[in-house]
């Protein structure tokens, strides 16, 4: 892991609570995509709302951590309202029946790393811009779901910012220390507009240069965060 800031003030104890961006944090999102994008765009072909090129699978992974009415205006630039909001559809649709066949994988380490910081009493969230039944589904599916809190979505809260949907958070569970956990300048921008201490993921492997910069600590596997929290508390 690597440090960005002075911390003594920041990292000053273990935090109560540990705040999740879910794709390119928990979740590999790529092990799930590349059969989705390709289902999405045979689709809109078939039914004529989108005829051009496929695009290429990377400007939608590129896209990931922004609200999806943002993604399909990067992704499809020439597509009309009709065909982003039908791909929309299709991404939940087609993301839920390969989840349920067993498609898509966590980050190694996920697992037993949270199950560690669940073990110690921190409490455990998810905050996604993504929609609400994908950001419940994935770690329900994976076998996680049972070690967070609560799972907060841009879908279900319709915020326009992540760093909406992590105050609507803070504010609704009384935490008063926490850390956000995650991949995107987003996560990046939501951790330090609501004054956490942010822990930036560089193992996505599709982020673009400068995406974390602004966190105060980076690991590059996500197994380092318990090494990072001993640290925390020996700081105390």
């Amino acid at each position: 892991m690597t440090y960005t800031h002075e911390l003594d003030k920041k990292l000053a104890g273990a935090p109560e609570a540990m705040l999740f961006d879910l794709d390119g944090t928990l979740f590999r999102t790529e092990s799930l995509l590349e059969t989705v994008h390709r289902r999405v765009f045979e689709t809109l072909r078939e039914e004529g709302l989108y005829t051009a090129p496929e695009p290429p699978i990377e400007r939608l992974l590129g896209s990931l951590g922004m609200l999806l009415e943002h993604i399909w205006m990067r992704v499809m630039p020439d597509g009309s309202p009709e065909a982003h909001a039908r791909a929309n559809d299709l991404l939940l649709r087609y993301e839920l029946e390969e989840l349920e066949a067993g498609i898509g994988d966590l980050y190694e380490g996920v697992p037993e790393t949270l199950q560690a910081l669940h073990d110690r009493g921190i409490r455990l969230f998810v905050a996604s811009n993504g929609l609400e039944s994908y950001v419940k589904e994935v770690p329900r599916l994976r076998g996680i779901g049972h070690l967070f809190e609560g799972f907060y979505s841009a879908g279900e809260y319709e915020t326009a910012t992540k760093a909406d949907l992590v105050k609507i958070l803070l504010g609704k569970h009384g935490i008063r220390s926490a850390w956000m956990v995650g991949d995107r300048s987003s996560d990046v921008e939501a951790g330090n507009r609501n004054g956490l201490f942010v822990v930036g993921c560089d193992y996505a492997g599709f982020r673009r240069e400068g995406e974390l910069d602004g966190s105060d600590a980076v690991i590059h596997r996500f197994s380092e965060l318990l090494g990072l929290l001993e640290e925390a508390a020996g700081k105390k």
